[in-house]
């Protein structure tokens, strides 16, 4: 497609190959060209293990399993269910028998009603958590069915065994939790981190950064292969280590520019209120701490549209917390 730059691999020395529906990536590899992909395809279609393929639609991303009778997809991406469903039709004609919600946030679980309207019995999975906030903020959505209890649970589904393991301390929201796919080496965690980028705007829309690197550590200690982010490529633990090394060089940014910058000097009276000193400091801190990681990052895809907002974000943080 015309005007559609080519977006240089970041963060990890992987290999990147076209993408398969019949062979099986091998582990660290990633798709290549995700996304100019993403924006020429109606969906990207890499099978992972021999049950359970990754797709990737406007940027979205989940994982299909195709059980003995039946499929399970995780997540009903929002204004993907078309795309779904072609890219299930292109691996099997079995029906699809279940969702997962993997959190409470309507972009990966929009979708959810296509599906009931299809097939009203559907199985619908989420945590006890995701349940409490769908009533708390008297969602729209449709309602599980069976409920995960929390922060840890597991089902089980025509031969796959789910485990849930939801982060008590959660940085991207109060649901937010890993879903380990043990005997296929597959964790799903959308919004954890999307794989081969920096981190996206506000560390992939995080409530608070709090907890942030924390989550990410946690992950680390579950045994697992691939990683599905839900935005971004396939992703591996390289993924992982370049999101906590990226984080640690971007606070140690934030904290030599709040000793540089000072508070004193953005309290101006003609601003007409005191408030203002806030924004103006953080817009300065992070625009600073972007540039002193520009060298290395800067080419990186992404860097310049999300850097600014996540050293806001971390810098805010440290005039909270002591």
């Amino acid at each position: 497609m015309n005007g559609i730059p080519e977006i240089a691999p970041t963060g990890t020395t992987a290999e990147y190959l076209e993408p398969s529906a019949t062979q099986a990536l091998p582990v660290g590899a990633k798709v290549d060209h995700i996304f100019r992909r993403n924006i020429e395809q109606p969906y990207v279609l890499q099978r992972l293990t021999e049950r359970v393929w990754w797709v990737s639609a406007r940027n979205y991303t989940t994982l299909i399993y195709v059980g003995p009778d039946s499929v399970f997809v995780l997540d009903p991406l929002d204004n993907c269910y078309d795309r779904i469903v072609a890219a299930v039709r292109e691996i099997t004609d079995k029906p699809i028998g279940a969702i997962l919600y993997s959190h409470f946030h309507v972009d990966h679980i929009g979708d959810a009603g296509r599906f009931v309207e299809h097939d009203a019995d559907i199985r619908i999975i989420a945590s006890a958590k995701t349940a409490a906030k769908l009533d708390a903020a008297r969602s729209v959505l449709p309602r599980p069915n069976q409920v995960i209890d929390w922060p840890r649970g597991s089902f089980n589904y025509e031969g796959l065994h789910v485990e849930l393991y939801g982060f008590e301390w959660a940085a991207h929201t109060e649901d937010h939790a890993a879903w380990l796919l043990p005997e296929e080496r597959i964790l799903h965690s959308p919004d954890l981190v999307n794989p081969d980028e920096p981190p996206f705007w506000r560390f992939a829309a995080n409530e608070r950064f709090l907890f942030t690197e924390d989550n990410l550590r946690e992950v680390t200690q579950f045994d697992w292969d691939f990683f599905c982010g839900g935005h971004g490529n396939v992703g591996s633990r390289a993924d992982i280590e370049f999101q906590l090394a990226f984080i640690a060089e971007l606070k140690q940014a934030c904290v030599e520019e709040i000793a540089k910058i000072p508070r004193a000097d953005f309290a101006r009276p003609e601003r007409g209120s005191h408030t203002a000193w806030l924004a103006d400091y953080l817009a300065a801190v992070g625009e600073a701490a972007t540039a002193r990681l520009r060298p290395t990052y800067g080419g990186t895809y992404g860097f310049e549209v999300a850097t600014r907002s996540n050293a806001e974000m971390i810098a805010f943080d440290f005039l909270q917390y002591r």
